[in-house]
């Protein structure tokens, strides 16, 4: 009979799979890191990790969104901070220390590792779904902060930043000393437009 653990004992163990799981993934990816392995660092049995996630896959995405919504109410705070005084230069700022913050975090070693698709791939379709529709709903919610005037512009701008997040996968790939200032150039020639759309 399994043990029932209590609501603080469940919380416990998620929050030190999360953790180890968070450790797992920086020191050496999803693929290579293993259910036994969590278990072990976190000292539960093997038959308790299923009792939280199906998957390891699960619980490797469910760190990876709550980074993800970590940076986003980080990049919220900021924006509410500014929002009754926007400039090209402070929203630029915002935006790009957004772009900063994902790149610290890992995530995009992950992407780039070619991981994501592994991740993606073992996950239920829906649950890609709902994140997905989580990213459009947080750039639309930027873009109303911001006073756009028609979706139309906020599909398009949607889009623009997506691509742009893309590209910082492949800063490798290009000149990297002077990838961050050409980032926060082409961040800057998105929010002049932004801006002037008001």
């Amino acid at each position: 009979m399994p043990k029932i653990y209590s609501d603080k004992e469940r919380n416990d163990i998620r929050r030190r799979l999360k953790e180890s799981a968070a450790h797992c993934m920086q020191m050496q990816g999803i693929k290579k890191t293993t259910v036994d392995e969590l278990v072990s660092k976190v000292q539960i049995p093997k038959g308790t990790f299923y009792l939280f996630y199906k998957t390891k896959e699960e619980l490797m995405f469910e760190v990876l969104l709550d980074i993800h919504d970590r940076v986003e109410k980080e990049m919220f705070t900021e924006m509410m901070r500014i929002k009754d005084n926007v400039t090209v230069d402070n929203l630029t700022e915002v935006i790009f220390k957004f772009y900063q913050v994902i790149d610290d975090s890992g995530i995009l070693r992950i992407l780039t590792s070619g991981e994501i698709e592994l991740l993606y791939r073992k996950l239920p379709p829906e649950v890609l779904q709902e994140h997905f529709a989580h990213d459009d709903s947080m750039i639309d919610g930027i873009i109303k902060l911001l006073n756009l005037p028609d979706a139309k512009d906020a599909e398009v701008f949607s889009t623009a930043f997506r691509n742009l997040f893309m590209s910082t996968m492949y800063r490798k790939d290009m000149k990297e000393d002077y990838f961050d200032e050409s980032l926060k150039l082409t961040i800057r020639g998105l929010v002049i437009q932004l801006i002037n759309k008001k």
